[in-house]
């Protein structure tokens, strides 16, 4: 199917060249990059498999079209066919345009369906994260471990670790073990916020006063990189997503000395202590 997606691109765009020559990386964007990031999910691997499905059914119904026109001004201009027809219906031309679109709805339908039950419907989860949206940085939880902290963008002024992604490092990350199944709830204590990370396939939005969720199964240890996907104010593109997916042995240890140092509270708990101060 990649190789479809690279002939579709090429004879879609004519510029397939460009994104064509570099694998796309797995956690986070890359220069020219025109796909999607690199699968690490299941749910992101199906995603990437339906876009592809589309690319090529859009491609074909182009170039046909394409080819219908070209045809008719070749065969029907006035200098190739000086007396034009008079004919006005053709019952198995107006059958075949009718039918050949609904079978096509009916083939992207199917997957699409499958689709968005396998991204919308949360499986039984191993462990549990709740990501809080505040203007502009994020608060995270892990209920099942008793582990809070507050993810901040790492910003030029601050020092950039060498070879780091700009605007997309935090000074903290959201740790989970490889192939395990998490849930994710979000939500926001000012306004809508947006939790995506491209290369899990995930995007669910942080709304006050409602609770969402979503999950993900990061089949690839590594680091991965997201960013607030819902416009949120004039620092939306300053709160970014840091995930590090670890071994399971590692991230053992990581709950241990998260348990043991002096996690920050979360951002409700900050808005409540300072309420009740005089």
């Amino acid at each position: 199917m990649r190789r479809w997606q690279g002939i579709a691109t090429v004879l879609v765009g004519g510029c397939g060249a460009a994104g064509g020559t570099q694998a796309a990386a797995i956690g986070q964007p890359t220069p020219w990059q025109m796909g999607f990031q690199g699968a690490a999910s299941p749910g992101m691997e199906r995603i990437d498999s339906f876009h592809d499905l589309l690319l090529v059914l859009i491609t074909l119904i182009t170039l046909f079209v394409l080819g219908l026109l070209v045809y008719c001004m070749l065969k029907f201009n006035e200098k190739s066919n000086p007396r034009p027809s008079k004919t006005t219906h053709n019952t198995l031309v107006e059958v075949l345009w009718t039918a050949i679109p609904v079978v096509i709805l009916v083939v992207i339908a199917v997957p699409s369906f499958k689709l968005l039950y396998l991204v919308d419907e949360v499986p039984q989860s191993e462990m549990t994260i709740k990501a809080i949206g505040n203007a502009w940085f994020w608060d995270y939880e892990y209920p099942d471990h008793g582990i809070a902290f507050t993810a901040n963008m790492v910003r030029d002024k601050d020092g950039k670790p060498a070879g780091k992604p700009r605007l997309l490092e935090t000074d903290n990350a959201v740790v989970v073990p490889v192939n395990t199944t998490v849930r994710v709830q979000t939500t926001s204590n000012d306004v809508i916020h947006a939790w995506a990370m491209p290369s899990l396939g995930v995007k669910k939005d942080a709304v006050p006063g409602r609770l969402n969720e979503t999950w993900f199964k990061a089949t690839k240890e590594g680091m991965y990189y997201g960013q607030c996907s819902e416009l949120c104010g004039k620092d939306h593109g300053y709160m970014p997503i840091m995930l590090k997916v670890v071994s399971r042995a590692e991230f053992e240890d990581w709950v241990k000395k998260s348990k043991r140092a002096d996690s920050a509270p979360p951002a409700a708990t900050r808005l409540a202590e300072a309420a009740r101060k005089p």
